[in-house]
């Protein structure tokens, strides 16, 4: 089901731009985050389905800024995916200890990515 609520937390500018351009097609309201302060705000106001979340970020981290999601109330629902540079094992391991519902690594491949993101709103995790 498109239309969903997508927040893209990512700090390059060039990275965040190209998620928004391989997303937008299949009709999710797309938000964006520059930092992990700015992710819980638009988080805590806009209450996205799914959060694709950068692990290092300036001011908060993705780690800092998901703890914080999922003990709110207001946005605990929210799936969140890691989305990291870092393909090491035990690096996956921290994260969905940490709260993470899922794990994807940059580079993105922009071909099955969306079909990535409609398998964890479709399944709520991976």
């Amino acid at each position: 089901m498109a239309g969903e609520t997508l927040l893209i937390v990512e700090d390059n500018s060039v990275n965040q731009k190209l998620l928004m351009v391989v997303l937008r097609p299949y009709g999710y309201r797309l938000l964006t985050a520059q930092d992990g302060e700015e992710a819980v705000r638009v988080a805590s106001k806009e209450h996205p389905d799914l959060i694709l979340m950068d692990l290092q970020l300036p001011k908060l981290s993705g780690f800092a800024a998901t703890q914080m999601i999922k003990q709110n109330p207001d946005t605990a629902h929210a799936l969140v995916i890691a989305l990291t540079a870092h393909a090491m094992d035990e690096e996956k391991e921290n994260a969905l200890e940490a709260g993470f519902d899922g794990y994807i690594t940059k580079p993105i491949n922009t071909r099955t990515f969306p079909e990535q993101i409609r398998a964890f709103l479709d399944n709520g995790s991976l």
